[in-house]
């Protein structure tokens, strides 16, 4: 996808997130197209053309993949997915639009030294789901995030908080290649995105099972306990996802409450919802 197709996406995006928000907290009204097109302040015409260009699908037709009984289907699907996917060796069944996840985790000595030497580049880009700051090492990915342009400061701080000792300079040349091709949805490559992991041995447990999660698919909390042998340590696998600092390609946003809610998501529970619904519709 190009720059120009990412900026105009996250154009999109910005209207979207707004009719998003009002989907999610009115949809047992079920809202009209002409409802949801107002509270944006545009047409319904030029509203659906605008949703559909960028969802894939009706407004109509998402505001279904945000209810609690499409959520509640999805994990009756889900029960045995993430065994399913490690029985046969997958890594990511989705494969991230035919491209696929690999990743390394620090070191100990890495760790502790809070990667000492090591440099950071990161970049500000337009996506489908709003700006992102992504962070890359010559080893990997280390850090996808999503804010508005008015938090990039914060973003910033929160990032070298992550990474105290490591040298970072900004290279939006350098991420800039990553992002496009990290949203490129027709891209054939199969030449895998590295990823470069700092957490605890539980977090990084999780967070592989996480990868097995295929695009579209909803799982609980429970199922990633469950998944990783722990069924009864579904709230230290919350603590592990909340900890997750590479959005979307770790895909903590398909993980719900077993109740069918949404659960919470680092980067805004309205950015959650817009990913599933992105992903059901294509899916579907």
């Amino acid at each position: 996808m190009s720059a120009t197709l990412l900026s105009q996406s996250g154009l999109d995006y910005a209207r979207v997130e707004q009719a998003i928000a009002f989907i999610a907290k009115h949809h047992t009204q079920q809202p009209t197209l002409e409802d949801i097109a107002a509270h944006v302040h545009i047409s319904p015409f030029h509203f659906s053309r605008l949703f559909t260009r960028w969802a894939g699908t009706s407004p109509q037709r998402f505001m279904r993949f945000l209810t609690k009984e499409y959520a509640k289907q999805m994990l009756f699907e889900s029960d045995d997915l993430l065994a399913a996917t490690y029985q046969t060796g997958l890594s990511s069944p989705s494969r991230l639009h035919d491209l696929f996840v690999t990743y390394e985790a620090m070191t100990p000595t890495e760790y502790k030294s809070q990667a000492a030497g090591m440099v950071v580049y990161y970049g500000f880009h337009p996506t489908p789901f709003g700006e992102c700051l992504l962070s890359l090492t010559d080893r990997g990915i280390c850090g996808l995030s999503f804010q508005a342009a008015s938090e990039q400061e914060a973003a910033l701080q929160q990032l070298y908080a992550a990474w105290p000792a490591a040298t970072l300079q900004r290279n939006d040349a350098k991420t800039g290649e990553t992002v496009a091709l990290l949203f490129h949805q027709t891209s054939s490559s199969n030449k895998p995105f590295n990823l470069l992991l700092k957490g605890t041995n539980f977090q990084i447990k999780v967070w592989e099972a996480l990868l097995r999660i295929p695009s579209g698919a909803l799982v609980s909390y429970r199922n990633v306990a469950a998944a990783i042998g722990q069924p009864s340590a579904s709230q230290a696998v919350g603590g592990a996802i909340g900890a997750n600092a590479i959005g979307y390609l770790i895909p903590c946003h398909r993980v719900i409450q077993q109740h069918g809610g949404p659960g919470g998501y680092r980067w805004g529970n309205v950015r959650k919802q817009a990913l599933v619904g992105w992903e059901a519709a294509r899916r579907e």
